[in-house]
């Protein structure tokens, strides 16, 4: 559930083109977005970031990003579109090995009772 090695690189690598696309989306439409929007998205960067309960974290995301593209228009439909399925490959695959989402819910040793 959580890999690590190359997937989980790729995982991280994934992570942030998501992180950028937000903050560059929201820096770029600052003014035409109001205040709790981009503090909305500046909270999910840094939930994404750490991996922390990133499933809810890119749903929460893309919400902004329509959000924002609502507000402003669209500028880019290839940005759009790309930013869109990160989210969703994202919200579908998880963290990786490389969050605290890894170390809170990854696999544990159970031993039984004696």
């Amino acid at each position: 559930m959580f890999p690590a090695g190359l997937p989980g690189i790729a995982l991280l690598i994934l992570r942030a083109s998501v992180i950028f696309a937000l903050v560059f989306e929201s820096y770029s439409h600052q003014q035409a977005v109001s205040g709790w929007i981009l503090a909305m998205a500046v909270l999910m960067a840094a939930a994404i970031l750490a991996g922390y309960l990133t499933p809810i974290a890119a749903t929460i995301s893309l919400v902004t990003h329509v959000l924002i593209w609502s507000n402003s228009g669209v500028c880019n439909v290839a940005g759009a579109t790309i930013a869109t399925l990160d989210l969703l490959a994202l919200a579908l695959l998880g963290p990786g090995a490389y969050s605290i989402d890894s170390y809170r819910f990854g696999r544990r040793v159970l031993l039984p009772p004696r």
